[in-house]
């Protein structure tokens, strides 16, 4: 039994739990952000289902956490959004939808300076500071994945509410009955690998790309230190 133990590869389960901050980070404030931008266009319904809020139980779906730590792509509890509110409603939801995505952008960012930012000071002091050193990159490349992901119009996905705003009035609101099905062929896309393939691909791509950023943060913290 003991061998069993030794020979398990326990990278995958400790990667999990690296992830679990990070996930309630990029999460909560995903959904912050429509409820928020949701307000500021007129509609009260998130903020007054307690939804702007920054306690991750509030946003938290089981599924979509354990899709989201595991796989790297998921989901949370969706905000409640009543597009009556608004003065034009598809281009309503359509802001409200990107919002979303823009924030964990927003995040990816701040999370990479940070990241190159304490570099010199996190990277070889010690067990705890090593995790929050990790947390920081983890943070910024799963707000990035999640970000990307949202945006595959797919619904429920916000890029399909930025998609059909492009569409007929009469087309949109047809398809916006049929979304509570396509998170049934989402979990299928992303479990059999055709989803997730081309969405690591984005990830990393774009990733590499804004990893510009956390250099400006390492070169900040060397002139701090000199």
């Amino acid at each position: 039994m003991r061998n069993i133990w030794n020979h398990l590869d326990w990278s995958v389960l400790t990667d999990a739990l690296l992830s679990v901050i990070p996930v309630l980070i990029c999460i909560t404030l995903h959904e912050c952000a429509h409820g928020y931008t949701a307000l500021r266009l007129g509609d009260p319904t998130a903020k007054n289902a307690g939804r702007l809020s920054l306690n991750p139980l509030k946003h938290f779906d089981i599924m979509g956490f354990v899709m989201m730590a595991f796989v790297g792509f998921g989901w949370a509890k969706p905000v409640p959004i009543d597009p009556r509110y608004f003065k034009d409603p598809k281009r309503g939801m359509a802001v409200t939808a990107a919002a979303g995505p823009v924030c964990n952008v927003l995040i990816t960012l701040v999370f990479l300076f940070l990241f190159g930012l304490m570099t010199p000071v996190l990277s070889g002091n010690g067990k705890v500071l090593l995790y929050f050193y990790r947390m920081l990159y983890k943070t910024a490349y799963l707000s990035l994945a999640f970000a990307i992901f949202n945006i595959f119009p797919i619904p429920p996905l916000d890029g399909s509410k930025v998609l059909y705003s492009f569409i007929p009035e009469r087309a949109y609101w047809k398809l916006m009955r049929y979304e509570r099905y396509g998170m049934i062929l989402l979990v299928i896309l992303v479990v059999t690998g055709i989803l997730s393939g081309p969405l690591n691909s984005a990830v990393y791509f774009v990733f590499d790309k804004l990893f510009v950023v956390a250099n400006w943060g390492f070169r900040l913290a060397n002139l701090i230190i000199r």
